[in-house]
């Protein structure tokens, strides 16, 4: 088990740092050429970077056709290779650099991976473009037809002698860690139907990497984005892809110095086109999560077997690549809401689709039953506006009346009169069939049939006093829609789910479907956010439901003279649902990274504090309000990371083991006992808060003690 000297390196956590460089090029010039990639090597060494890729033939430039058989130019980009190679003694980097090549009065266009001083391999280009204004064939040899465990000898000028891999096969790993499996391609070889970096992926390579000249013409520039983001997609991988820019020859092309990073199908970092300036474009590549994701993908490693002539053939050269690598902060974007799109027009995309797919879930078990009327609950809180949202749109699709969506407020003990009046005004401004059942003479005598306090006139507030509430709430729900011949739909969030908080059985659990069941707390709030905002409602609805985004998040089962008697403020009569069970934004980035990716805890702390250590860095949506854009020190992420670890493997799965049909809206996935999350109900969390405490340090450096989180959270059955 780790401790918590590293914690604050990435290596710690799985991430190496890459860029993607564009030089600027001297045509038929390698030693200028050569000059200015060491200048950019040397600044991605200084930036931590433990890999950085440059363009196809970068050393000669590209576009100097017959000048490639020019004996004085051959024997310049020797040298320059050469000067390239001694200098990079002093960097902790694996460079990779195009050049021309010669082997045994063959010319190959090459891509050399130098590291430490050492030349570790030559790469050919496999697929040599002859359409349109390409003519490498003219000048180039396939590297496709280099035999397997092929070495050349590298002479240098000083007369020694080098053995150096030479071949498509060539596989280039870092001994000290894990996943630092690197495989190089060059331009065409990634636009023909099977790109040797598939193979490549198949055979273990997590860092695909590609060098390219790549002129530009109208509309390339997005096929570049296709084609690197889906092979990084199709190759669980990340894909470095850089393109020649400044200075290439403009006689019959010209260039705009494309640079991107891509992992998994999702852009990382790209360079500015066009740019009259050289670049370098870093980013920090989850090698860890590439991994997980291979792990949990059985079709991965099903294709590798089906291609096990081909994979194997691939052999690994390997090196210790050493020290410690950079530190934090990240280099990459990270979501402080990773159910929630930054980007305003993804946002409002996925947002849209979202609705749909709850609705169409709820459409066609309404038409598979024939039943045409639903039963909800609608408390004032921001499940149940939410589902009650989709019961409408759902009626609409089906050509049904809003009316056959009957909606009860049941106000008990706690309720307090601003989410009551919540509720009442929503649902008349639906035009739904709206009513209100007060639920406290039923719950009274099922108080006085336990032989409860609180019947007794006692201020006892236990876990029985509030499920008798929550459980009521259901118990008249489903003979509600038993007498009307309706259908119960569900509440109760994602978010809820992972954390139990939720009343088993005859409670907030069950309905008869759930629509928001794989839906989180914060997609929640920007799916209603998002609604208002673009008016699907109209101006009365959307007041009431800003009113319902406003309030804070409680159950309502505890009365406001017990909230007194715990000391809280005049102003804060309420029971705090996140001041028990911890932020939801918080919660949902761990319920996120656990159960999406299996992460550590303190990978998972780690991530966090990154995402949420300052309120000021890095971009927030801009429908969050500014009074909820806080921040968490790594005290504070740990407290709560502890409670949702405790309450998430040890005292919930039994709840959703029994958790009715809901459709699965994001691919951050659900936690459904027949989908995403297969779990037993009696096991233990002691790995994971073990790996906690042992993992992640008491404060930050410098600091003392967080703000802290409430410990000893409550247990139990509570919703």
């Amino acid at each position: 088990m780790s401790g918590t000297d590293d914690f604050w390196t990435l290596r710690r956590h799985g991430f190496v740092r890459v860029a993607t460089a564009v030089p600027a090029v001297r045509v038929a010039n390698p030693k200028a050429n050569g000059e200015a990639t060491a200048s950019l090597a040397r600044r991605a060494a200084e930036q931590g970077a433990e890999l950085v890729i440059f363009p196809e033939l970068g050393l000669s430039a590209y576009a100097i056709d017959d000048l490639l058989q020019q004996r004085a130019l051959l024997d310049a980009v020797g040298v320059a290779l050469e000067r390239l190679v001694d200098e990079s003694a002093a960097w902790p980097t694996v460079v990779v650099v195009g050049l021309p090549w010669e082997v045994d009065t063959r010319l190959y266009n090459c891509a050399a991976v130098i590291f430490r001083g050492k030349l570790l391999g030559l790469v050919p280009k496999s697929y040599l473009p002859g359409y349109r204004e390409f003519y490498e064939p003219r000048h180039f040899t396939s590297g496709a037809a280099v035999g397997a465990r092929k070495q050349v000898r590298w002479r240098r000028g000083d007369g020694s002698v080098h053995d150096v891999p030479f071949g498509t096969d060539l596989l280039f790993s870092a001994r000290d860690v894990e996943g630092f499996i690197l495989h190089v391609e060059i331009c065409e070889d990634l636009w023909v139907p099977l790109p040797p970096s598939t193979l490549a992926a198949l055979a273990g390579a997590r860092l695909l990497t590609n060098l390219s000249a790549s002129n530009i013409t109208i509309g390339k520039a997005d096929y570049r984005h296709l084609l690197a983001a889906s092979q990084s997609g199709r190759a669980v991988a990340a894909y470095l892809y850089t393109a020649a820019g400044d200075g290439e020859s403009t006689t019959d092309l010209a260039w705009d110095g494309h640079a991107l990073i891509y992992e998994n199908g999702e852009l990382l970092a790209e360079s500015k086109r066009f740019a009259d300036e050289e670049q370098l474009v870093v980013a920090d590549i989850d090698l860890q999560r590439l991994g997980q994701d291979r792990l949990r993908m059985n079709s991965f490693h099903a294709c590798a077997e089906a291609h096990g002539d081909a994979v194997e053939r691939f052999r690994r050269v390997e090196f210790m690549l050493g020290d410690e690598g950079p530190l934090a902060p990240l280099e990459r974007p990270l979501e402080r809401f990773p159910f929630v799109p930054r980007d305003a027009a993804l946002r409002s995309a996925r947002c849209a689709e979202a609705y749909q797919i709850q609705v169409h879930g709820l459409e066609q078990r309404l038409r598979a039953t024939g039943i045409k009327k639903v039963v909800i609950g609608i408390s004032g809180g921001l499940d149940s506006t939410q589902a009650l949202l989709v019961c409408v749109r759902t009626m609409e699709a089906l050509g049904l009346p809003r009316e056959n969506v009957l909606a009860y407020s049941m106000p008990g003990f706690a309720t307090g009169d601003h989410t009551r009046n919540n509720a009442l005004a929503l649902m008349e401004v639906l035009g739904v069939s709206g009513s209100e059942i007060d639920i406290r003479p039923a719950c009274r005598q099922m108080l006085e049939d336990l032989d409860h306090p609180f019947a007794r006139g006692e201020k006892v507030y236990d876990i029985t006093f509030e499920n008798v509430q929550a459980g009521q709430r259901t118990a008249h729900l489903f003979r509600l829609a038993n007498h009307h011949g309706a259908l119960v739909v569900g509440t109760g969030d994602l978010s809820e789910l992972a954390l139990g908080w939720c009343t088993y059985g005859v409670g907030d659990q069950m309905s008869h479907y759930g629509v928001n069941a794989s839906v989180p707390k914060t997609l929640i709030q920007h799916l209603i956010r998002w609604t208002v905002a673009e008016g699907h409602w109209g101006d009365e609805a959307g007041e009431v439901l800003t009113s319902i985004l406003e309030t804070e998040i409680t159950p309502e089962l505890i009365p406001a003279d017990a909230m007194e008697a715990r000391g809280d403020t005049d102003e804060k009569l309420i029971q705090s649902t996140e001041e028990v069970i911890g932020p939801y934004a918080l919660q949902d980035f761990h319920l996120y990274f656990l159960s999406r990716y299996g992460f550590t805890p303190s990978k998972v702390a780690f991530l966090a504090h990154q995402a949420w250590g300052d309120a000021e860095a890095g971009e927030w949506p801009e429908d969050v309000p500014q009074e909820d854009r806080r921040a968490y020190d790594l005290a504070t992420i740990k407290a709560w990371l502890r409670v949702f670890l405790d309450r998430f493997f040890r005292t919930s799965q039994f709840k959703r083991t029994a958790s009715p049909n809901a459709p699965k809206v994001g691919s951050g996935g659900s936690l459904s006992p027949r989908g995403d999350w297969r779990a037993p109900s009696d096991a233990s969390s002691a790995p994971w808060l073990e790996e906690l405490e042992h993992g992640v340090p008491k404060t930050e450096p410098g600091d003392g003690a967080g703000d802290g989180a409430k410990e000893g959270a409550r247990e139990g059955d509570s919703s």
